[in-house]
């Protein structure tokens, strides 16, 4: 090579690691939290079976039943079967289950296996999977199925899996033959790929040897799925589409129990281990969780996307809403006896070593077997879901947080303030004099309203300065009664999150509120991301998201950015990422009013002349829910100087990612 072709290229190195290397902020700004934006996830309208999680198959392990939704039982998504003119039952059992955990499991009785169906060898007795309302399958994509099979009487078993379009004709789209052979369980494996693309496929598993045989944890998954750990990938895609910095889990008022009280609470030891021995659960919003997205699944998610994890665990206090309480005067709340507390804390020591500790501790172990070796480095860690901040919280409260913080001083706690997190509200009083008193690092403030109260509140500018409580704004977002959500929602939303940039040296996170919602099973509106078995539905509030988590930085500049004659109708935000080199500017307008933006950038040197720019706009009751997708961001290039000038138009949301 010769020398001047070496002395460029060693230059051409030398800017880009130079490029590379963290800038320092220009005078005038404030240091701000660079993970503001991160997920809320909780297992609610279907977020994760039928949801997030990969499985097809509904009801897999027929633990469903009457307690969880009037009308279930462990056939609930099930068809019995018996095709070509065959005879024969199915009955539900528990005698001798697969596991203690997994208790029902259904004995296929052949006592006729008849002639041809509707097509070639189209017989035998069986059952038939629906899934959530048909699998969506594609053409010449794979999809893994297993089952845990016993021979009761008879001959060996030939069972025939096979993947149908549902209907008269029942076409054939993929299908193997097992065989299941001795009376003990064993699991059964098969790949089925369909022939063409069918968007409400039916499972069906036809027993075709006369005699008995058990069947249970049935599983139908396909092998295209995030990064190969089992979870959906558009789903996950969409997610990660959002730059979050952390994911919460797993909820919300699963948590605790919600409504069923303490019984019911989330206990994430029992979501571990192989799918068939995990202790599945009701669901708080009454339905069933099969926990086939366990914590495992969880921690594994938040380091494919790069987040921090952020599991929340009990406190020994249920839902102040058990058995009725909402309604009451004095809202009801289980809690646990004292001298059962042990327990509790034993949750969260127990969680940490398992995230963090090493292969030769017990916890850390279980996580090197089910795969990872190497420490999720968890770092924090969230006692309590929005209970009332009653005397009882408080004291068992303390006592987990003093025995986490002394075995973990480097794990950062986050609490609860409590339903209603605005000034004046007794339980939002009562929670920050609690963690003042204490110390706790993160408090975790809750409130959903009106989308006027986003356009009309700055509830940050006022928080004290001298506070070494931080705010997690964990659940919130625009609630109208009644409707979905529309784009002067996500405005507000958009506004207020301005808002909350200005002051991210007071709060250090938020995250929308709910997450997921299939448009057949809504038990909240509104909701960040609608699906069914076939799409996704990003709302006006999810690209607001996005916008935000995309323009992620170090600094918040509060002078560059006048905007003529604005009103609570208009913020702006000025954001550098210095470890990026990017400079963004953000202006909402939720207005029907055109205004005017003057910007004055000149105290950022070196910036590029060409910036990204990023407009939501469109009406105000446009929205995006249930397969109408009216708004979506539109990006082009334009160009850019130090000083300059930017037409808002009404109702709009505008950045710029300006490079240094």
């Amino acid at each position: 090579m010769k020398r001047t072709a070496i002395l460029g290229a060693c230059l051409l190195a030398a800017t880009s690691l130079w490029a590379q290397r963290p800038m320092t902020a220009p005078a005038g700004g404030k240091a701000i939290s660079d993970h503001l934006i991160g997920i809320f996830f909780e297992d609610i309208s279907n977020a994760a079976d039928g949801g997030l999680y990969a499985e097809l198959v509904q009801n897999g392990a027929f633990e469903y039943n009457a307690g969880e939704r009037a009308g279930w039982g462990p056939g609930t998504a099930w068809r019995f079967i018996r095709p070509g003119h065959s005879s024969g039952n199915i009955t539900t059992l528990q005698a001798y289950p697969l596991h203690v955990n997994n208790l029902n499991y259904m004995r296929i009785l052949i006592e006729r296996v008849g002639h041809y169906y509707d097509f070639d060898g189209w017989t035998g007795v069986g059952l038939q999977n629906d899934g959530f309302n048909g699998m969506n399958v594609k053409a010449g994509a794979k999809y893994d199925f297993s089952a845990f099979m016993r021979n009761v009487s008879g001959k060996a078993k030939e069972v025939r899996i096979a993947l149908v379009v549902p209907g008269r004709e029942q076409k054939l789209l993929a299908d193997q033959t097992v065989k299941v052979v001795g009376p003990d369980w064993n699991k059964v494996e098969a790949v089925l790929e369909p022939t063409e693309d069918c968007p409400n496929a039916v499972l069906q598993i036809l027993v075709l040897t006369v005699g008995e045989m058990d069947i249970d944890a049935v599983s139908l998954m396909p092998e295209d799925t995030f990064k190969g750990h089992g979870l959906r990938k558009d789903l996950a895609e969409t997610l990660q589409a959002m730059h979050p910095r952390f994911m919460r889990f797993p909820g919300g008022c699963v948590v605790h129990g919600g409504g069923d009280g303490f019984w019911n609470t989330y206990r994430w030891k029992t979501t571990l281990g192989p799918k068939h021995e995990r202790k599945q659960l009701k669901n708080t919003w009454s339905y069933h969780q099969s926990m086939g997205l366990g914590y495992f699944e969880y921690f594994q998610f938040c380091e494919d996307i790069g987040m921090e994890p952020l599991p929340i665990l009990p406190c020994g206090v249920s839902c102040q809403g058990v058995n009725g309480g909402w309604g009451m005067k004095d809202q009801a709340q289980d809690a646990c006896p004292m001298d059962e507390m042990d327990e509790w804390v034993d949750e969260a020591l127990d969680l940490i070593e398992w995230a963090n500790g090493d292969v030769t501790t017990k916890w850390g172990r279980v996580r090197a077997e089910a795969g990872h070796p190497e420490p999720f480095n968890l770092k924090y860690l969230g006692i309590g879901n929005e209970e009332r901040i009653s005397p009882e919280f408080m004291e068992r409260f303390k006592y987990i947080y003093d025995r986490v913080v002394a075995a973990h001083p480097e794990i950062i706690i986050v609490g609860t303030a409590g339903p209603g997190s605005h000034p004046g509200n007794p339980d939002y009083d009562n929670s920050w004099k609690f963690a003042e008193e204490i110390g706790l690092p993160i408090i975790d403030e809750h409130y959903y309203e009106p989308t006027q109260y986003y356009l009309d509140s700055r509830q940050y500018d006022n928080y004290p300065r001298d506070r070494k409580t931080k705010v997690y704004l964990g659940e919130y977002s625009a609630q109208n009664r009644g409707r979905d959500n529309q784009l002067l929602d996500a405005l507000a939303e958009a506004v207020y999150l301005m808002h909350v940039e200005r002051n991210a040296d007071v709060v250090d996170m938020t995250s929308y509120a709910p997450l997921f919602a299939s448009k057949d099973n809504r038990n909240w509106t509104p909701d960040l991301i609608y699906f069914d078995t076939e799409r996704v539905y990003p709302t006006c509030s999810y690209y607001v998201q996005q916008m935000f988590g995309e323009s992620a930085g170090q600094y918040y500049y509060g002078d560059c950015v006048s905007i003529e004659g604005a009103d609570k109708h208009q913020e702006q935000s000025v954001v550098l990422n210095v470890k990026t080199r990017e400079l963004f500017v953000k202006v909402g307008n939720a207005s029907a009013d055109k205004k005017v933006a003057k910007v004055d950038l000149s105290r950022f040197k070196g910036m590029k002349k060409v910036a990204e720019r990023t407009v939501l706009s469109g009406n105000p009751e446009d929205g995006n829910t249930f397969g109408k997708i009216t708004v979506e961001p539109v990006r082009d290039v334009v160009n850019v100087k130090p000083r300059m000038t930017l037409d808002i138009e009404p109702y709009s949301f505008v950045m710029l990612k300006i490079k240094l």
